[in-house]
């Protein structure tokens, strides 16, 4: 069996005078990271690898989750094929993940993760908010024979916040 968790970025910040690629997170991304990040911790068995997508927001919401499942530098790998908003070059990535690994956490862009989220899954979801969490698993020994999983899971901010 595969497990896939899907991670969107947290907030960014539009008010840095950077490209889209070097957006930073503003304060309620670092403060949602921190929160979703630690909660899925303590609920969750840890992914074996945690991918990236390359860009400033991605990078550091990945970097909440790789503090909180303890994840070494060894097994945090950055993508630049996850900053994709179509989705096909992150469907991709997926499906060459090498099948030595079983749960990995992927960590990217919308509108690609939550056409994904719902071309993988088996729940629709109208969209996956900023530092939304989504756990889908497959029936298949290898990445690249992934079709339509099971949505195991889903988890957003709003859900632990009063």
């Amino acid at each position: 069996m595969k497990t896939l968790y899907m991670v969107r970025h947290a907030k960014s910040s539009w008010k840095h005078d950077v490209i889209d690629h070097l957006r930073p997170l503003k304060g309620r991304g670092n403060r949602d990271g921190a929160l979703v990040s630690a909660h899925l911790a303590n609920i969750l068995t840890p992914p074996q690898i945690i991918v990236s997508s390359d860009a400033v927001r991605a990078k550091t919401t990945a970097e909440y989750f790789r503090q909180a499942f303890k994840i070494t530098e060894r097994d945090f790998h950055l993508n630049p094929n996850l900053y994709d908003f179509s989705g096909h070059a992150v469907i991709d990535s997926i499906k060459g993940l090498e099948d030595v690994y079983d749960r990995v956490m992927i960590v990217g862009h919308n509108h690609a993760f939550t056409s994904i989220a719902n071309m993988l899954g088996n729940t629709y979801i109208d969209n996956v908010p900023t530092c939304g969490f989504v756990h889908i698993e497959f029936d298949e020994d290898s990445w690249s024979k992934i079709t339509t999983g099971k949505t195991v899971q889903t988890l957003f901010p709003r859900d632990l916040k009063e």
